[in-house]
């Protein structure tokens, strides 16, 4: 139904949804000093793909619940691992991945705090997909 996946940025210092994966631009090296010669997850495939999760929805929601867990959203997961990470999902998966950066533990949320917003962010993608499910279907066959 739904494809998450989470990755610890050191800059960030909030959870952080992001909105879509992109195809191009990979030039470091991953942890086995493997970098796509072509600088991209699929050659010939679209420049950016979205999720079909509305990560705006989803970020209101759950900054209403009151975590003490600021949620924000991005359109650059990082053109590293976890933007290469994402697009390959929503790619394979037609729009139906997410993915959520997170802060380091401690700096500032700690174990707990993280995991009662991931649990609500998972939470709230699943009922938006629950209460959506005919839209999307609708737009992927034509």
């Amino acid at each position: 139904q739904l494809v998450v996946h989470v990755g610890v940025s050191g800059m960030a210092t909030t959870v952080t949804l992001e909105k879509c994966g992109h195809n191009v631009g990979y030039k470091g090296l991953d942890n086995c000093r493997f970098c796509p010669g072509s600088q991209c997850c699929v050659e010939g495939g679209p420049e950016c793909i979205d999720s079909i999760i509305d990560m705006d929805a989803v970020s209101s929601r759950v900054s209403a619940l009151g975590l003490d867990v600021t949620v924000t959203i991005s359109k650059d997961a990082g053109r590293y691992l976890c933007d290469f990470t994402y697009y390959t999902s929503l790619y394979q998966s037609h729009g139906r991945s997410a993915f959520v950066h997170v802060p380091p533990l401690g700096k500032p949320y700690s174990a707990e705090q993280l995991g009662r917003a991931l649990q609500a962010i998972i939470e709230e993608m699943l009922d938006f997909l629950e209460h959506s499910e005919d839209k999307i279907n609708c737009q992927h066959e034509h």
